[in-house]
């Protein structure tokens, strides 16, 4: 480690900086959000750079540096002209003076280096790599800034508001860092990230009630996993995803999704396969309770979006029932995933004005549908879970009225590498099965917008 990480306090303390360019416009604009009193000196002040100084109330003289006649109570000192001497000359008095000194391109003679800085209110992120690449530190900043929420600062406030009660209230070490632990990383923080101050203070009054039965105290998070490629995921299914204790996953979350959960986590495979269930349903809601009253924190992690042929609704209830805090994140749905990377547009004007998502699922040998009311001119169809009935599906809807030229594609492991896409029409389509081993997961679109799918095409190529 070249350099020490330190958080000054520059609240009203005077700053010094030396030039009138870019880098000094900057380190202005960096000091004075800090709270610096600072004082720019510079022959020549670029307009922004000065127009910024007027409205910060910050001092500058527009003049050439007389090293003679600086003052040596500055807290820190930036050196930022184009000329190397002067900024030599700079930092010698810097030196001599033990003031603290940064000088634009030349890390060798820095004392303190600039961060790039993620600022979340009270909560400030440093990102250094000891100067060698400042690119590359801006870019881990955007990487790391993604992730966290615009709330964030506001958090940390809410919990320092805090503190003193709960060290008053929870006496032990271990079970005050459980306590916050869970406030940071439960219900308390989402209320706080979603805008709902009043519910937060609620929960948090809540809990420092009876702590210990807050520490207890699991959750539930119903989280879309969409349909494969998993930067397709929501930043929040990503953020709780890393707050997991316990993930309980089924057979269409992808690996590549899977492989985001930290080792540590406890995986649970509640998937069903084809006229096999590894876990009943009934067994997964009640899986889901007992989890989470353990006071662990739930991933219920499903293939695609949870409420759309996903069962969510029937979990969500009988949390409901058993009084289990949860959340639910939606997921990028197959229909959607899929059509987009196979280049089918589920709706175009020139070829359809609505689309329905149907279940494809076998009952009893045959498929409970109103057909007649699914072929309609301008509809796109989409059909979940049908790979076993594709045949009959076809079949049906040719038979109560769909032309048997009509375009459908059939789109196996869509988002992911393994993605294949096959484009028939309604009459060939059970051939073309056939001929072809498709795998699940699979989906089925039927529709004039199909016929897009090879000029569209943009993800195989």
């Amino acid at each position: 480690m070249q350099y020490f990480p330190l958080f000054y306090n520059l609240h009203r303390r005077k700053c010094l900086i030396i030039g009138g360019g870019n880098v000094a416009r900057r380190r202005a604009k960096s000091l004075i959000r800090a709270g610096a009193k600072v004082h720019l000196i510079s022959k020549e002040i670029e307009s922004e750079l000065e127009s910024f100084l007027i409205e910060s109330d910050a001092s500058f003289e527009k003049q050439a540096i007389d090293i003679n006649k600086l003052k040596n109570d500055y807290m820190l000192i930036v050196a930022a002209t184009n000329d190397k001497a002067a900024n030599a000359a700079v930092a010698s008095f810097a030196y001599e003076n033990r003031i603290p000194v940064n000088v634009a391109d030349d890390r060798s003679a820095c004392d303190f280096i600039f961060p790039s800085i993620i600022d979340r209110a009270s909560l400030t992120v440093a990102i250094s790599n000891s100067g060698k690449s400042p690119i590359l530190s801006r870019l881990l900043k955007k990487q790391i800034g993604a992730y966290l929420p615009s709330a964030f600062g506001e958090l940390s406030d809410f919990v320092g508001e805090y503190r003193e009660q709960v060290k008053a209230a929870v006496t032990e070490d271990d079970e005050r860092k459980i306590f916050w632990e869970n406030v940071l990383q439960g219900a308390i923080a989402e209320a706080i990230y979603s805008g709902k101050k009043q519910r937060a203070h609620a929960l948090f009054e809540s809990a420092l009630a009876d702590p210990p039965k807050f520490n207890l105290q699991g959750e539930v998070y119903l989280i879309g996993a969409g349909p494969g490629d998993p930067d397709l995921l929501t930043l929040k299914a990503f953020r709780l995803l890393q707050k997991a204790d316990v993930v309980l996953y089924d057979r269409l979350v992808s690996e590549k999704v899977m492989g985001l959960i930290a080792p540590e986590v406890e995986l649970i495979y509640v998937g069903k396969y084809r006229d096999s269930h590894a876990v009943p349903q009934n067994d997964i809601n009640q899986l889901l309770v007992e989890q989470a009253r353990k006071g662990k924190r739930v991933a219920r992690l499903k293939g695609g979006d949870p409420f759309i042929f996903g069962r969510g609704g029937e979990e969500i209830q009988t949390l409901v029932d058993y009084q289990v805090p949860f959340q639910i994140v939606p997921g990028i749905t197959a229909a959607s995933g899929c059509s987009a990377y196979a280049g089918i547009p589920l709706t175009h004007r020139d070829y359809a004005q609505s689309v329905q998502f149907v279940t494809g699922q076998l009952k009893d040998g045959t498929i409970d549908l109103e057909w007649s009311e699914l072929i309609s001119p301008g509809k796109t169809l989409v059909f979940y879970m049908g790979l076993k009935s594709l045949p009959i599906i076809c079949e049906s809807l040719i038979r109560h009225g769909m032309k048997s030229d009509t375009h459908v594609a059939l789109i196996e492991k869509g988002t992911t590498d393994e993605q294949r896409v096959l484009v028939s029409n309604l009459k060939e389509m059970g051939s073309v099965l056939a001929s072809e081993r498709v795998a699940s997961p699979s989906l089925f679109i039927v529709g004039s917008v199909v016929q897009l799918a090879e000029k569209l095409a943009w993800f195989d190529t």
